[in-house]
């Protein structure tokens, strides 16, 4: 992830590089570092074309960016749930795309974030649901996991957004 160029900052720093690549004549290192920022390869045609003025913008970046960070990451479930929420927030809120692509902020951040709020806030199960569940060699269960609507502050709280 980020190997060869780094995690980039902005879709003004992916634009720039872009450019600088572009005017070199590099269409190759181009497509790489596009392709390594999670552009789609058919924008990265339209921008070598002269279609598009440039590769991407915030919208595009932090997709591409929580693309790539899904991929490494492969989450399953409720994690994937917060992924598509993630996404949405950034279709509706230009501001928290570039949150969301700033250098140091990642999905395994986020849901390390939303990991710790739900070992902070763990409550006992009721012995007749653990019993229920055949669970009857354990004598103690505890569960965590943030509703909707405290998983959805938290990821915005996470990337900088307001919650």
């Amino acid at each position: 992830m980020f190997d060869k160029f780094g995690e980039m900052d902005s879709c003004e720093e992916i634009n720039e590089l872009a450019e600088n690549l572009f005017n070199e004549g590099d269409t190759e290192s181009l497509k790489l570092m596009a392709k390594e920022n999670g552009i789609p390869e058919e924008m990265t045609d339209l921008y070598l074309s002269g279609e598009m003025p440039e590769l991407c913008d915030a919208l595009t970046a932090a997709l591409g960016k929580i693309e790539i960070e899904s991929a490494d990451l492969k989450p399953k479930e409720i994690m994937e749930d917060w992924v598509e929420y993630l996404k949405g927030q950034c279709m509706e809120d230009e501001h928290f795309a570039a949150q969301v692509r700033k250098k140091g902020k990642s999905l395994k951040g986020c849901i390390a974030s939303l990991l710790k709020w739900s070992f902070g806030h763990q409550q006992e199960i009721d012995h007749d649901i653990v019993k229920a569940a055949n669970m009857t060699n354990v004598r103690r269960v505890t569960l965590g996991i943030p509703g909707m609507g405290q998983a959805k502050q938290l990821i915005r709280e996470y990337y900088g957004g307001a919650a």
